[in-house]
Parts: C-alpha cells; structure tokens; sequence
C-alpha cells in the first residue's frame, strides 16, 4: 500500500494511503483546517495537491459541499447523441469524484477520526476495510461512503418481496430498485421447477447481496446455489441468508460465476450498463465489455436441467444510450444456442426516472427492465415470445 507524505508543524509525517476507487497517490499533501476557503480548497484540488483536513469535522463536510457546488457549476454539455451524452456525463462525474477526493482526513491507528465533533466511524471503517493496521488518510468522500454504507447495513434494505429487509455490505450492490426483485417474485416457474423425486435446485449468478437467492428459497426451491466473484459480496449474501433463517436451503459459494452441477432455474442480474465502473460500488452497475453477460449466456445451457430455464434479468438502458445496439441481445442469445420463451416487462419508480435535471433523463424515463426466459434452442418444450 503507498504511503502519503506531508509536513506538519515542523515535522514529517507518514500515514498509509487508502482510494477503494484506486486513485493515485496525490503529488502532494498541505495541511488544511476551518480557514480554508472554498476557493483555495476547488484550485489546489483542480492542480492535485490533496489537503489533509485538520480542523472541524462538519466545517470538513461543509467544504466538501462547496467545492462540488463550484464544480457543478459547469454541468457537461449535452452530447450530439444519447452515447456521447453518457460519456460525457462520466466523465464530468470522474472529475468530480477526483476533485473531490483530494480532500482527505487521517484515521488513526484504531480508526478514529481525531477531529473536533467528529462522529466514532470505528466500527463503520472496520468493516469496510478490515482489521486496523496503523494511520491511514483516506477520502473525506470516501469515510462518508463507508458510513452511509454501515448505516445501510444496519437499518437494512425493506424487500416487500420477501416481507423482510436486506443488509448490504460496503462495496456490495444494494437492492434499492425492487422492481427486478418482484420480477423474480411472480413470473411462473419452469416446469422443471416442479415437485419430483429429488430436491428443486435453482442457481443465483452474482447473488450480491443474496437478495434473488433468498426470493427463490422462499419460492419452494430446496437448494439454491448463489454465486458471487466477489469476496464482499460472498460474505454479505450469507451473513443475510443466516439472518432470514435460509442457510439450510441456500449455499453460497465463489468466487465463481457458474457452480458445478445443473439445475431447474439459473438466474442472473448482471450488472446492466457495459461501461467500466469507477469505484467498488458501480462494479454493481457497470459490466466492461458486458463480459459477465456474455459469460452467463455462453454458459447456460450446459447448467440446465430438461425443461429447465435461464432467467436473464436486464434493463434497456444501455440500448436507449446507445451503448449496446438494439438486436445485439437476441443475436448474443441465439449464438449462444437458447432461445426466448418469454419476456416480462416493468417499468422502473426509482427517483432519477423523474428527475428532469439529469442529463439522461429521456433515457432514464423510458427505460424498461424485462426479465427473459431463457430455454435451449434444442429443448421443444414451453411458448415462444410473442
């Protein structure tokens, strides 16, 4: 881990440098406290000198409102299509986020924040980056994220689907949008999916927080395997599967994408935008290259029982962004030897379909995301989407 550098009261000090969104190392490091100016903070930030911030704990904050304020001030340009609109809209949103990120406090070695009313972001800090291991200067922007997210892990995430809230950990993707869970919630299952003679085993395909793999447990499946590449997530998924009482039905297990074996039911909500993410928690939402995508659908016939089904749950966004072309999708389903049975639609509520300021609202507004049943081309069994 790299190491900051700077000098304070006469003296050279060292702490560890932490970015969960890999920032370099600032090219140099000044002491700033409540006499800091807004203006002072926005044009040393701009030229990558960091300030450590020593003073107040909520002027910190104050700060950090106003240097996003001066750079909001110049919002991006709307592009000549819905593709260069998204583009530049991320990159304003990496410089905000780099800007801002030049703003710093050092945790001490128990992660404590040794600034005046500031608030005991211990246990918070543990659990988003482990066991304390000396000083460490991260992020203002940052610490607020990890104590949102312990806030979020706390209180839980209300999933009517299940009559029951789900914990998101730090750096896991968190089931705010409900409308792809109830999806999973009510479409009918595979005939597959019927009482036989052995147990009615389903696969969940980057469970995150476990959320889809507790939905088809308490669905009647007797097994779900739920799968995560991510060791975060891996830990999130159970610590909720032990919490509703699910672990005697439900196995998570990774890092991997598939599990061994075949099953009734493989369900997959992959990160919906193939674009690369900027930090831990947009590894949710952004897919490069729609790799995973890709993965999922190569794979899913060979994990399948007869008469079983793939259950791709997808958002259009990237079709109204013109990030991905309209007849991609179903090409990429049919190379991949499936076929579509059918494809259920809802229209997501989430605020930022409303919000007229943003600079994809259109797309947003019109967005839909579908759930698609997904069977082998070879296997006759089940309608045909109209």
């Amino acid at each position: 881990m790299s190491t900051i550098r700077w000098t304070e009261n006469n003296t050279v000090r060292t702490a560890r440098w932490r970015s969960a969104s890999e920032r370099p190392l600032p090219r140099r490091v000044v002491v700033a406290d409540d006499s800091t100016t807004a203006a002072t903070a926005h044009r040393l930030a701009c030229t990558g000198t960091a300030l450590l911030w020593r003073g107040d704990y909520h002027n910190a904050r104050q700060l950090l409102r106003a240097v996003g304020r001066r750079i909001d001030q110049k919002p991006p340009r709307p592009g000549a299509t819905p593709a260069e609109s998204f583009h530049l809209h991320r990159r304003a949103r990496a410089h905000r986020a780099r800007v801002l990120g030049m703003l710093l406090v050092l945790l001490e070695a128990d992660y404590s924040l040794a600034l005046r009313r500031a608030p005991d972001v211990r246990l918070a800090c543990a659990q988003a980056y482990g066991p304390p291991n000396g000083p460490l200067a991260v992020p203002l922007s940052e610490l607020l994220g990890v104590i949102g997210a312990h806030q979020w892990r706390d209180r839980g995430v209300p999933v009517p689907a299940l009559d029951a809230r789900i914990h998101p950990h730090w750096g896991v993707f968190s089931p705010v949008r409900g409308e792809y869970v109830d999806l999973v919630a009510r479409v009918p299952l595979p005939p597959a999916a019927a009482a036989g003679p052995g147990p009615r085993t389903a696969f969940d395909l980057g469970t995150g927080t476990g959320v889809l793999a507790a939905v088809l447990a308490r669905r009647g499946f007797d097994r779900v395997v739920a799968t995560d590449i991510s060791p975060r997530a891996l830990a999130c998924a159970r610590e909720n599967v032990d919490r509703l009482g699910l672990a005697g039905q439900v196995e998570v297990v990774g890092p991997t994408l598939f599990p061994a074996g075949r099953a009734a039911l493989v369900v997959c909500n992959p990160p919906w935008l193939p674009a690369t993410p900027m930090s831990v928690v947009e590894q949710g939402v952004y897919d490069p290259g729609g790799g995973m995508l890709r993965d999922f659908l190569t794979g899913l016939a060979g994990h399948l029982l007869p008469g079983g089904e793939g259950w791709l749950v997808l958002s259009d966004l990237a079709e109204r962004l013109g990030l991905r072309a309209p007849g991609e999708l179903p090409a990429a389903i049919a190379a991949a030897g499936l076929r579509v049975v059918d494809r259920v639609d809802t229209r997501p509520s989430h605020p930022r379909a409303r919000d007229t300021a943003d600079p994809l609202h259109a797309a947003r507004a019109a967005e839909v995301t579908s759930l698609w049943r997904l069977r082998p081309a070879a296997d006759p069994g089940g309608e045909r989407v109209r």
